[in-house]
């Protein structure tokens, strides 16, 4: 399996991938060593079909965001907000970039690596991700427990897991940290969960 949480060395192999995010049909640059480069993976395409962006949201973060594809959608969909964009890939924060520009929201989309990112002051109304699971259950809480707080009082963060890599047990878990957490879908072998502040 391509090791896509840090920065591919060669040459890149790009490729376009069409898709449909929140009613925006999108025309996405991916390349070799990024996170689902044949396009939209399936607990991705779960988590859009499940929550839409609330249209009061004027901050929002897409946290693991590969080569932008929920960055992107959330520009898209939400015309006043700002989007930040969030990975260890810079590779993938490259394409978010290029992909953000090519959908004309180049001016809104702030894509960087975790250690550079600033978040609002007075928080995120929403966070979004599709978080890595596989980066293992330590670093998953600590990923989990540096952003979460980041939330504004009444912000929530939408998430997919698949069943079968813990999910049930990160919506125990979420809710014990302090971050009630309620699902809000099912499907395909994924859960989605809207997380709050306690």
């Amino acid at each position: 399996m391509t090791h896509y949480f840090t920065t591919p060395d060669g040459p890149q192999q790009r490729r376009t991938a069409e898709m449909e995010v929140w009613g925006h049909a999108l025309t996405m640059t991916t390349a070799r060593g990024t996170f689902s480069t044949d396009g939209l993976d399936l607990g991705t395409r779960v988590l859009v079909r499940s929550v839409t962006p609330d249209p009061a949201a004027t901050h929002v973060l897409d946290l693991g965001c590969g080569w932008g594809p929920i960055a992107v959608g959330l520009g898209l969909s939400l015309p006043r907000a700002k989007v930040d964009a969030v990975d260890t890939n810079e590779l993938a924060l490259e394409l978010t970039r290029e992909n953000a520009a090519s959908h004309g929201i180049g001016d809104r989309l702030r894509a960087t690596t975790p250690d550079a990112a600033l978040p609002p002051a007075d928080g995120y109304d929403e966070i979004w991700s599709n978080p890595p699971i596989r980066i293992g259950k330590p670093a998953l809480h600590e990923l989990l427990l540096t952003w979460l707080p980041r939330l504004a009082p009444q912000g929530r963060a939408h998430l997919v897991v698949g069943k079968n890599l813990g999910a049930d047990s990160l919506q125990r878990w979420l809710g014990g940290q302090g971050f009630p957490t309620s699902r809000m879908a099912s499907a395909k072998g994924f859960r989605v969960f809207c997380t709050t502040k306690g």
